[in-house]
């Protein structure tokens, strides 16, 4: 089957649910050019990612090529998400592949996305109406404007429609405003320019019709972009709020594993920021199963169980339902966790921490573990990562407990690390790198390092002391350190140290 949808105009946040669990399902991802990274990362790691785009300039698979490609692996009974920009059905040619799917026998469904006109009047603050000003609205596509072989557009009834916005005008700018002014449209009517809408980088131009190619050439406007044309474009000086948040414009890599919780990134890109993901490593299964397999059995010999990231929480328990046990198999043990993640991974099983120290870091919880209670004779089991240290156990022995760590997972390095990373340290657009972890100072600067990229300029920010004092180690200075030690309070950390200017 061959799924057929609009990915909106760039952020995953953005695309359909529906769209997600097709994608997180599929065996083929075709995608065009404005599909964004994120979107794709959503798919299985051995899903085929074929690249059917076009770019100005450069070779490119026809449509009928496109056609066969679909249908090929459809009736190789592959589950295929065609994956356009925007909206397949606006300017998408949908249709054009639906149709060839029907003929050749293929099922298919279709998945509507936000169309770039929506995603830009939400964006900029440019309603496609609005009942003082506007209530008809024309969407063009900006070939069509030199396209001779094309149906010709009705450039008089254009010109009457109150709210016109034009699809990939920029090479035909010029020549849009001279037919609409022939036609009757005023060259002092308000218009705007929007490009990447939507996203961290969106530029807004505000101009009038008679002005606009040259103020977008001034501004140097490039694909993708959307021309507004009427009176709804004087209500963006009132509205206009994607400019304002705080990161706008501003890019920040962070470095995570895989998989990971999405809540950081989130939290930056609403705060205006172009997130860049850096995989750093790869939580696997336990390479010593026995261990925690006769650990998770029995339980009830501990008198206190640790926990020291969420990762830990739910590699033990997937293990303990995978041993047909669940969460009363705690009965009677009390549990520690390091912060309040930890805590909420615990609490989505039913088990409510007892200890969650004031200050999210394990050291924290060594020594609140052992002023707090008598740990003399005392059994603790710390399940851990294969990478952590030895300084919980230290600590707790020193306090007489009699401490067992088993591995609950393995972490295994990513050497991969984006290239659109790579390239926004070396053109000095990096602004921020958000740390999460001290093995996280150590992989993602050193590998930017090793890229011979100096990161000197670049704000580092971190999620706890611990970081802190690896940021430290390494030779730079932590900007922000988060308070309490939480991905949101850091992603707010980052956002009000600085804000950035208004565009547009």
């Amino acid at each position: 089957m061959v799924i057929i949808a609009g990915s909106g105009p760039g952020p995953a946040s953005l695309v359909a649910p529906e769209l997600v669990s097709w994608i997180s399902k599929s065996e083929v991802i075709a995608y065009d050019r404005l599909a964004g990274q994120d979107i794709l990362a959503l798919a299985p790691e051995d899903a085929e990612k074929l690249y059917v785009g076009k770019k100005p300039g450069a070779p490119s698979r026809s449509q009928d090529e496109i056609n066969q490609l679909l249908i090929h692996r459809c009736l190789e009974g592959k589950l295929v998400v065609r994956l356009k920009g925007g909206d397949p059905m606006v300017f998408g040619r949908g249709a054009e592949e639906a149709e060839a799917l029907a003929e050749a026998g293929c099922k298919f469904r279709i998945i509507p996305g936000v169309t770039a006109a929506s995603a830009a009047a939400a964006s900029a603050g440019i309603p496609l109406t609005d009942r003082r000003f506007s209530s008809t609205v024309a969407l063009v596509t900006g070939h069509r404007a030199e396209d001779e072989s094309a149906p010709p557009i009705d450039w008089n009834a254009l010109a009457r429609i109150e709210t016109v916005v034009f699809y990939m005008p920029v090479a035909r700018l010029r020549r849009i405003s001279d037919k609409l002014i022939r036609a009757g449209r005023p060259a002092g009517t308000p218009a705007a320019v929007v490009q990447n809408a939507s996203m961290p980088n969106q530029k807004t131009v505000v101009s009038t019709l008679g002005a606009l190619a040259d103020d977008a050439e001034s501004a140097n406007i490039k694909p993708p972009a959307l021309v507004f044309v009427g009176r709804v474009v004087n209500i963006r000086r009132r509205i206009a709020w994607l400019e304002k948040l705080p990161l706008f414009g501003q890019t920040v890599a962070i470095a995570r594993p895989i998989p990971s919780d999405p809540n950081l990134a989130e939290s930056l890109a609403r705060q205006g920021a172009n997130v860049i993901e850096t995989p750093t490593f790869r939580i696997l299964p336990t390479d010593d199963l026995e261990s925690l397999d006769r650990a998770l059995s029995n339980l009830a010999e501990f008198d206190w169980v640790a926990f020291t990231s969420a990762n830990g929480v739910r590699a033990a328990l997937d293990r303990l339902d995978q041993l047909g046990k669940d969460a009363r198999a705690f009965a009677g043990v009390r549990i520690a966790a390091v912060g309040e993640p930890t805590a909420r991974a615990l609490a989505e099983s039913f088990l409510k921490a007892d200890l969650v120290p004031r200050q999210f870091t394990t050291m924290a919880l060594g020594q609140e573990l052992a002023t707090k209670y008598d740990l003399t004779g005392k059994r603790v089991l710390l399940l851990r990562s294969s990478a952590a240290t030895a300084v919980l156990a230290t600590m707790l022995r020193a306090a007489g407990a009699l401490a067992d760590e088993v591995h609950a997972y393995s972490v295994e390095l990513v050497e991969h690390m984006p290239e659109r990373l790579i390239q926004a340290a070396r053109a000095g657009r990096l602004d921020w790198v958000a740390l999460t972890s001290p093995s996280s100072v150590s992989e993602l600067l050193g590998r930017i390092a090793a890229a011979g990229v100096d990161v000197s300029s670049v704000k580092l920010a971190a999620i706890g002391p611990v970081t802190a004092d690896a940021i430290r180690a390494a030779g730079h200075r932590p900007i922000v350190t988060a308070c309490p030690h939480t991905v949101d309070a850091l992603a707010e950390a980052i956002a009000s140290y600085g804000g950035a200017t208004s565009v547009g």
